[in-house]
């Protein structure tokens, strides 16, 4: 009997400690869950571009899960067509730097390459935050777009 009451208390501690971390780890977005958006913004250019930055913008359509969106940009010019901030529409990809100095949208507008998906990291505040953190995007090129979908590390 004590036994079985022995399990039974640790099992219960053990569930409880197992939801507790698991919902802490679901605030964030997590680099496999950004990678599937990317492939799936990627199919939404492909079968409607106009209307796949629409979405992104508004974040309709699964485009927009706790801290993950697609981002997007003219390959010809490096613009932003698509971001998660509205007001950085418009912005030379090229030209982001983070808080640190490091002028990591050069990075990014090279990492943009047909049939390729690469990762750029960089210092960037989660939502709602002021600080910057360790950020990670995964980007590709999609027609005359570059797309990408970063995930805090």
């Amino acid at each position: 009997m004590f036994r079985s009451l022995t399990i039974g208390a640790v099992s219960a501690a053990f569930l409880t400690m197992a939801a507790s971390a698991f919902a802490q780890q679901a605030k964030y977005g997590t680099a496999a869950e950004a990678k599937a958006m990317l492939e799936k913004a990627v199919a939404a250019v492909k079968a409607d571009k106009a209307k796949a930055i629409e979405m992104f913008n508004k974040g309709e359509g699964g485009f927009k899960d706790r801290d993950l969106q697609p981002f997007c940009f003219n390959i010809s010019d490096g613009k932003l067509v698509a971001a998660t901030v509205a007001s950085a529409l418009g912005t030379d990809v090229k030209a982001l730097k983070d808080k640190t100095g490091k002028v990591f949208g050069e990075d990014v507008y090279k990492a943009a390459e047909d049939g390729k998906i690469n990762e750029v990291s960089y210092m960037f505040p989660r939502p709602g935050e002021t600080e910057p953190a360790p950020k990670t995007s995964f980007i590709t090129k999609v027609g005359d777009l570059g797309c990408g979908v970063g995930y805090f590390n």
